[in-house]
């Protein structure tokens, strides 16, 4: 299926050219050739994995949610309207729930903070399990990236957001507009509500925008702009945006970075003579 909407053209991206990866294969240079294929392509990566998202939350009274609006800590709830994107007139059709380090999760439901944590801890395995194929990808040594500097004490924060409304983007109007996420990458559990988008060629005109597939009980993997700075740009952050079509969605990004004492430089097997630091 392809249309072109407002100069943009806009298509589905086949499930046979993504790349699906199962944490579970032993041969993880195996996992890493895959991997290091999917990141220089701009593709984004499927993990096999169970997928988990929670609604019960955005059912509750907007009265209800906005006792837990978003602190001075960037911890708690947004409502609809209040994210704006960069070169967005209007604010993200979309509500979160923000949370960051461990240990700062307030009890706004029964079983909230316990649930929360269980899973932050379980989507930081998958994170570490991911970054030791990085690693073999990009010809350093498996257990690069978990120094204390880099994951051994990473910043990992995770958003809860529920989309809805139809999106315009002829109007500026969207469930999240384009933008690449800054930090190494990001782990998204989703549900099958198809309206995630990417663009390959973010300096194309008009842009080519792709809808991102579901694939049952796995995992998208997002490359951030800066493991893209750490590779010397042989692996490409991808720019998305998600274009809402009337069905509520619901999905939990989970967000993750080096410590704040890491120093993010090139790494020495991503130059060489010919192909210097940027």
């Amino acid at each position: 299926m392809e249309n072109k909407t407002n100069q943009e053209e806009v298509s589905i991206i086949n499930v046979s050219s993504l790349t699906c990866i199962d944490l579970a294969n032993s041969n993880l240079h195996q996992s890493a050739a895959s991997l290091k294929q999917a990141c220089m392509s701009r593709l984004w990566i499927f993990l096999c994995h169970k997928s988990w998202y929670n609604k019960k939350f955005f059912a509750l009274p907007l009265e209800e949610k906005m006792k837990a609006l978003r602190n001075e800590k960037h911890q708690g709830y947004s409502s609809v309207l209040s994210h704006i994107s960069d070169n967005q007139i209007h604010g993200d059709y979309k509500e979160s729930y923000f949370i960051g380090i461990e240990g700062s999760i307030d009890d706004v439901l029964p079983g909230w903070r316990e649930t929360m944590e269980k899973y932050h801890q379980e989507a930081l395995r998958v994170c570490k399990a991911i970054a030791r194929v990085l690693a073999l990808a990009l010809n350093v040594d498996e257990d690069y990236f978990d120094k204390p500097e880099m994951l051994g004490n990473p910043l990992v924060f995770m958003r809860l957001i529920h989309y809805e409304g139809i999106s315009d983007p002829s109007k500026g109007i969207y469930g999240c507009g384009p933008h690449s996420d800054f930090g190494m990458m990001t782990l998204l559990a989703t549900d099958n509500v198809m309206d995630l988008q990417i663009c390959k060629d973010k300096d194309m005109e008009p842009r080519k925008w792709e809808y991102v597939p579901s694939i049952k009980d796995a995992y998208i993997v997002n490359i951030g702009d800066l493991l893209e700075r750490w590779s010397n740009g042989i692996f490409k952050s991808t720019l998305h945006r998600v274009l809402g079509n009337g069905q509520d969605r619901y999905s939990i990004p989970f967000f993750v970075e080096p410590s704040h004492d890491c120093l993010v430089e090139c790494l020495p097997t991503c130059q060489s003579e010919n192909i210097p630091p940027k």
